[in-house]
């Protein structure tokens, strides 16, 4: 799979307005057949940024995503809401979900 870790920076006047304005662009993207998660999350020690994490099955899943009408879209209308480009890590890991956290695992 394809794992991407991306860091958000958002202008302060629109950071609690984030999930909305970026709601479009996530709903079409976790609707696409080679997305296995997009989820965002908001960071605790800075309110303007926001972490997305997301998988795509595999590099013809992922050229798809880039390549598809909601994400030009996005391209034009999320900038506009941010204070830098975006970081972001991307690797191909070979599997396909979320492994167990072994050294801290639940018993009972």
């Amino acid at each position: 799979m394809i794992f991407i870790t991306a860091k958000f920076r958002i202008k302060p006047e629109h950071a609690e307005r984030w999930p909305e304005i970026s709601r479009e662009f996530t709903e079409a993207t976790r609707g696409e057949p080679g997305c296995l998660w997009f989820e965002w999350s908001r960071s605790l020690d800075d309110p303007t940024e926001y972490v997305l994490v997301e998988a795509f099955r595999d590099g013809d899943a992922g050229a798809a995503h880039v390549q598809s009408d909601h994400f030009k879209s996005a391209q034009q209308t999320l900038p506009p809401h941010l204070v830098e480009t975006p970081r972001i890590v991307n690797a191909v890991l070979e599997q396909d979900d979320w492994s167990l956290l072994g050294e801290m695992a639940v018993q009972g």
